[in-house]
């Protein structure tokens, strides 16, 4: 059964037309990761999927039923933290199940079920202005798991996480998941992404690639990925590294150029000689398989240098 249909969804801010006719559909219990760079529409999708958000065109249906008649079968964890920090997380999980009209008793069942769930049983009763942001995470995911719930979408939520609490988190997904609730994740980050059964590429308000992880990496980025740091960053540096690149294609990173090449192993040792005859030194020459983020470059030219969510 399908969890999510879409078809030829369009949304427009004004002039600026966000999303471009979106064809999007995720089986129940599937992970299905939507991985794209600020402003590419992912956001505003998710909005749309969770009825927070109408739409301009197309359909849209949540197990078979409108976005807005099937509220109570969604999961929304928005990338801002919402939790009270002033509450305990007993208390965050006791005031949403009492939004929800749960008598007190029934509540206080849940929420201790919940609170073992998510690993935060030993600090129910600590005010989430005391947690991690990974804390702060597992406490928010689990407002989106009370009965009834049957697919969880989480807009980047692994923002600002350490690898160690973005490891946990995904620990949790795995288990929400075998519950067999279907989970939409909203990423700019492929190793996030990289952990999805499907993976679909947003950009300019249209899906431009769909597929597992590794049929993305085997239809579109074939190549090695050379990635080299000199410690500074000129022109005539790029200049010369496009020559060893597939296509003169390179792009950008904070501390140096990612690059595609045929044959990496034996482009190494040629790069770093030829920037020494220049007079540039190789702090970092790294060769690598391709990502997600090299896969969502090869498709639209573009790559994640300092993206948002």
């Amino acid at each position: 059964m399908k969890a999510v249909s879409i078809k030829n969804l369009e949304k427009s801010y004004g002039a600026n037309k966000v999303l471009n006719g979106v064809d999007l559909e995720v089986e129940e219990g599937e992970f299905y990761a939507l991985m794209g760079p600020n402003g590419s529409g992912k956001t505003t999708l998710s909005s749309i999927i969770a009825s927070v958000t109408d739409f301009d065109g197309g359909t849209i249906e949540i197990y078979g039923k409108k976005p807005v008649d099937a509220r109570r079968l969604i999961g929304y964890m928005p990338q801002d933290n919402f939790s009270s920090p002033l509450l305990t997380a007993r208390e965050n999980l006791m005031y949403f199940a009492g939004l929800l009209g749960y008598t007190g008793r029934e509540a206080r069942r849940m929420v201790n079920g919940y609170l073992e769930k998510i690993g935060l049983e030993d600090d129910a009763d600590k005010r989430v202005a005391r947690f991690s942001g990974g804390m702060r995470k597992r406490l928010e995911i689990a407002t989106a798991l009370f009965p009834g719930i049957k697919i969880l979408i989480l807009d980047e939520p692994t923002t600002g996480l350490d690898p160690s609490a973005r490891r946990d988190f995904f620990s949790l997904l795995q288990k929400i998941k075998d519950d067999n609730t279907s989970i939409f994740l909203i990423t700019h980050i492929g190793s996030d992404a990289e952990l999805a059964a499907r993976v679909g590429l947003i950009d300019g308000g249209r899906i431009v690639a769909e597929g597992t992880p590794e049929a993305l990496r085997r239809a579109y980025a074939t190549e090695d990925v050379i990635t080299v740091e000199t410690g500074v960053k000129s022109p005539q540096i790029a200049s010369l590294l496009k020559d060893f690149s597939t296509q003169k294609q390179l792009a950008e990173t904070d501390s140096g150029y990612r690059l595609f090449s045929a044959d990496g192993g034996s482009a190494i040792p040629v790069i770093i000689r030829t920037l020494d005859q220049v007079g540039y030194k190789v702090s970092r020459i790294e060769l690598a398989r391709p990502s997600l983020e090299d896969v969502f470059y090869k498709v639209t030219d573009k790559h994640f240098k300092g993206i948002g969510g």
